[in-house]
């Protein structure tokens, strides 16, 4: 009988695992960016991407980390993504506005403590219940 027991709680366990989902991807920076949602979610302090050109920098504040999480049931990979990108940016950007700097450069994304660097792409973790972004990038003053 405990055997049995054993094996039917192994058998749940494994089926747990093998339904756990953290697929990571990359999506494009500029379209999200562009979109309405953008429009309406940020402020009004400059994002610089990967090693994207910016003006010359006065001062710095230092590299700030911004993690953020989102609910992505019944939603596709890709929606999800974008809103909690969008939620990560704004926090930089708030951070920013608070330390009194004028934009966040050098933005890099970094899920699971994963560097990936992009002048185009920004990195997202996903699976059937939630949907994550990582972010780290340098606070200035042009």
């Amino acid at each position: 009988m405990k055997k049995v027991i054993l094996l039917a709680l192994l058998g749940m366990g494994c089926m747990g695992a093998a339904q756990a989902r953290d697929t990571i991807d990359q999506y494009p920076i500029e379209a999200l960016l562009a979109s309405s949602k953008a429009k309406e979610a940020l402020l009004d302090v400059p994002l610089y991407f990967g090693s994207q050109p910016h003006p010359e920098v006065k001062s710095s504040f230092g590299e700030v980390v911004s993690n953020k999480k989102t609910n992505a049931f019944g939603k596709s990979d890709e929606e999800a993504c974008e809103w909690v990108m969008l939620s990560a940016l704004k926090a930089l950007q708030e951070r920013a506005q608070r330390e009194g700097m004028d934009a966040v450069v050098n933005i890099q994304s970094w899920y699971k403590k994963r560097d990936f660097a992009s002048n185009t792409e920004y990195e997202c973790g996903a699976g059937a219940i939630m949907a994550g972004v990582a972010l780290k990038g340098t606070l200035v003053k042009f």
